[in-house]
């Protein structure tokens, strides 16, 4: 294995750290201001789109996207330490056009999709002039097993009806999103893995209502997780993404890379956690001596060094794999990166947040806003028990089939 940075991934590093130092920390202040200004926890902030234009114009665009037509066409052990650098700061991924569920989404269209819907879709997704929304858990059944999955999506002759309800769709409560891609039943009676079919839902279709939005932690996420109902949704046919019974699979393909990217920013909010509680520990004194001089202080900047570069080497392993044997045979250590990462950063943030003392729990800081971001990782693109059920069957599959000694 051979994680030593490759010329351009050393080029693009500095680049987007000097964007982030020169543009993006700058423009903290404003976007908040001119988000309250809005008096819309959804709006998109104008200084947003000058972030975009500024990040394209130093080629920091789409840096995700493994297809060199639309991107730099960076491997995964290229585009981890970018991805790391970008969980640092919450504007930092849509800047560059690299925040989810978009890059998921832009993912499965590029695999899967026609060329009637890479040119309405893709494009723009690509352009950054529209945003997205990713349709797939529901409230009503235990989601953590697709299979679970209720909405139905029934032919009826050119077109496609959509019946059912989701929540946690992210990305639904922005202006700018503009497409769905809807996860349901197409064929009840196929095998398990065959009944499950993904759909483009334009957001403007009738019978299409976002309900609601679903604070974490009473943090409203800009981007938004919505609850949304499909009464009666009519959509064409060929909005089918591949095949009726392919759902099952496009979801396989497209979460693996994205729990790449979590897992990275995951680090970089990790670092971001343990250099804020070294500042906070050297500035602060109690009982006559800095904070920084207390032996349990002392230990958790230790351990936090230690874990984050256990992780990110598990990590780098994890996108090796990717590139060289493909995400199906990387698939453990995907599954073992996305519960190590956000437990480290959890980990890490939370002791940031106990030296902080009171301030920790504020929002004067951003330790308390990331806390909360993090705990949904656990959750997202899988809950942890999944992801351990799929490491143990392995381990247990190692010895089962091992023949007798």
């Amino acid at each position: 294995m051979d994680f030593a940075l490759s010329d351009r991934t050393k080029d693009l590093q500095e680049q987007l750290t000097a964007f982030v130092a020169e543009r993006v920390e700058p423009a903290q202040p404003v976007y908040r201001e001119q988000l309250a200004a809005a008096g819309d926890p959804h709006a998109q902030p104008p200084v947003m789109e000058e972030l975009k234009a500024e990040a394209r114009r130093r080629g920091l665009w789409n840096l995700f996207h493994p297809d060199p037509e639309y991107g730099p066409g960076l491997t995964n052990v290229e585009y981890a330490p970018l991805a790391e650098i970008s969980g640092r700061t919450h504007l930092v991924p849509e800047a560059i056009n690299c925040a989810a569920p978009d890059t998921g989404n832009m993912e499965v269209l590029t695999q899967f999709g026609t060329p009637e819907q890479k040119d309405r879709w893709l494009r723009p997704l690509l352009d950054g002039e529209i945003r997205s929304a990713f349709a797939m858990t529901e409230p009503d059944v235990a989601s953590s097993d697709a299979r679970n999955i209720q909405l139905r999506i029934e032919r009826d002759g050119d077109e496609y009806v959509l019946n059912g309800r989701k929540w946690w769709t992210s990305g639904a409560m922005r202006a700018s999103c503009a497409i769905f891609i809807v996860m349901g039943k197409t064929d009840v009676d196929a095998a398990p893995h065959r009944q499950q079919s993904m759909i483009l839902v334009p957001r403007d279709t009738p019978g299409v209502t976002v309900v609601r939005n679903l604070p974490v932690f009473g943090y409203v996420d800009q981007e938004g997780h919505a609850e949304v109902t499909f009464e009666d949704v009519r959509v064409p046919a060929s909005n089918l993404v591949a095949g009726e019974g392919d759902g099952f699979m496009i979801a396989q393909a497209r979460l693996g890379p994205g729990r790449i990217h979590h897992c990275m920013r995951a680090i970089g909010t990790a670092e971001m956690a343990l250099e804020a509680m070294c500042r906070r520990a050297a500035a602060r004194t109690t009982f006559g001596q800095p904070v920084a001089t207390r032996s349990n202080v002392l230990d958790w900047i230790a351990e936090a060094r230690v874990e984050i570069e256990m992780t990110r080497l598990l990590t780098m392993k994890a996108a090796w794999l990717m590139d060289t044997v493909g995400n199906k045979h990387a698939r453990i250590e995907i599954a073992a990166i996305k519960v190590a990462a956000p437990a480290m950063a959890l980990k890490i943030l939370d002791r940031a947040i106990q030296v902080h003392g009171g301030g920790g729990v504020s929002d004067d800081f951003p330790l308390a806003a990331a806390y909360a971001h993090m705990r949904t990782l656990r959750l997202a693109d899988g809950p942890d028990e999944v992801h351990k059920l799929s490491i143990a069957r392995q381990e247990l599959k190692h010895v089962v089939d091992a023949p007798a000694s």
